[in-house]
């Protein structure tokens, strides 16, 4: 028994907007019978070319019928423009999720979406420009890298999850762990570098290592250009300094403390930092 939330339920009992629309803009079928999954989706646009109605019809179990009612809902009153950024993740959120075992429906909605806009583009699908990997369902290489950036997938059994891909007789495996391994590399690869996190600190050790970084760091250039400074207070991530020497009347003091003193100090202890200055 799959643990369905209640929005779910209530969009799989009471599906909106079924049916077909007459003479629609965009037409666009995913899946098969023969899959145990497909799904008819008919748009209509207004004078702004805003989707001004949208309809479905499917064949398939309690998430698709609710993930196909939830696409039609996201999408009202959208431009093509915003509706193809809709991903299946925004599909699964908007019902309060799906068992991961169920994601394939929100992908089947979110490929529906776009056969209907090329539809309405005149664009024709060229799935034979790509390689069916696994046969039993007709999954294309392009569907599994699409599923797996999308949703950061890791394991072959997450991609059968999202595309039905791998969950027939099993021969397409070692073809899917390749192309989750060649996608996972480049999404390294792609990714911006990740900021080493800062250990957390107990309030000593905080106060200890703004010392050390205060008389390291920071003091030793003041003291070049005749200047100093002193600490007075820490008070949560707030530390209270004294200018002292040429820094106490330099016309650049607050530039100092700004850019200087507290850029140090959120580089070596914490990003949330804040120095201020104690004046007599």
């Amino acid at each position: 028994m799959w643990d369905y939330t209640e929005k779910v339920k209530d969009h799989f009992l009471n599906p909106r907007n079924v049916g077909e629309i007459e003479n629609p803009d965009g037409v666009g079928e995913v899946g098969s019978l023969a899959c145990g999954d497909a799904l008819r989706l008919t748009f209509k646009l207004d004078e702004n070319k805003r989707i001004k109605d949208v309809k479905f019809k499917t064949f398939g179990c309690a998430s698709a019928i609710a993930s196909s009612s939830a696409l039609t809902e996201i999408i009202k009153g959208m431009t093509l423009e915003e509706a193809e950024k809709v991903t299946n993740k925004d599909i699964a959120d908007y019902l309060g999720g799906l068992p991961e075992e169920k994601m394939h429906c929100s992908v089947m909605g979110r490929e529906a979406l776009e056969a209907a806009i090329a539809h309405y583009r005149g664009q024709k699908p060229v799935k034979e420009d790509f390689e069916i990997v696994c046969k039993c369902f007709g999954v294309t290489d392009r569907e599994i890298i699409k599923a797996v950036r999308e949703n950061d997938l890791k394991t072959v059994d997450q991609v059968t999850y999202y595309t039905k891909a791998g969950g027939g007789c099993g021969q397409c495996h070692p073809k899917i762990e390749a192309i989750i391994e060649k996608v996972r590399k480049e999404m390294e690869k792609e990714a911006p570098p990740r900021k080493l996190e800062k250990k957390r600190l107990t309030n000593l050790q905080r106060i200890k290592l703004i010392e050390e970084t205060l008389g390291r760091e920071i003091i030793p250039a003041l003291k070049a250009d005749g200047g100093d400074l002193d600490l007075i207070d820490v008070e949560g991530n707030k530390v209270l300094v004294a200018l002292r020497g040429k820094c106490s009347f330099c016309p650049s003091s607050g530039f100092t403390l700004k850019q200087y003193v507290e850029t140090k100090l959120r580089e070596f202890v914490s990003d949330d930092i804040e120095v201020e200055e104690v004046r007599p």
